[in-house]
């Protein structure tokens, strides 16, 4: 096994439980002081997108992050995982790349504003993805 394409998608999994957890808190808080670059992280944020039924999506992100991370931290010590995990995180991974694209999508042509953290969101779950469909292409469990 490829430690690094290993660790990457770790390491990717919990950058993106960090960012989704910076936006959960702005979410919650509507602290305006957190948004970074050009104020678009405030129009993402109050546009009706940012939530599904409710719950805003950084905690949906939350979720799908720590998901795919312990799927792969667990995939050493559990032998089904350890057979499956991979193609599990890969197949999460992917569910977050197309749910990102929509999101980057409405960010550019419906809400016409960008938020760095959004697409410093998209960048990690690409990452994750780029990483766990190398290590199945590889065989790697």
């Amino acid at each position: 096994m490829d430690k690094k394409l290993y660790w990457g998608a770790i390491f990717a999994a919990l950058a993106g439980i960090a960012i989704s957890i910076y936006m959960t808190i702005f979410k919650l808080t509507d602290n305006a002081a957190m948004c970074l670059g050009n104020g678009g992280c405030s129009v993402v944020n109050a546009s009706k997108y940012s939530e599904i039924y409710g719950i805003p999506l950084g905690i949906i992100g939350l979720i799908g992050y720590a998901a795919i991370a312990l799927v792969l931290w667990f995939e050493q010590k559990h032998p089904l995982l350890h057979k499956y995990g991979n193609m599990l995180a890969m197949g999460m991974s992917v569910t977050g790349v197309l749910y990102s694209a929509y999101l980057t999508y409405l960010e550019i042509y419906v809400i016409k504003a960008l938020c760095p953290f959004c697409v410093a969101s998209a960048i990690a779950i690409s990452v994750a993805f780029i990483f766990t469909f190398t290590r199945f292409i590889r065989n790697e469990n």
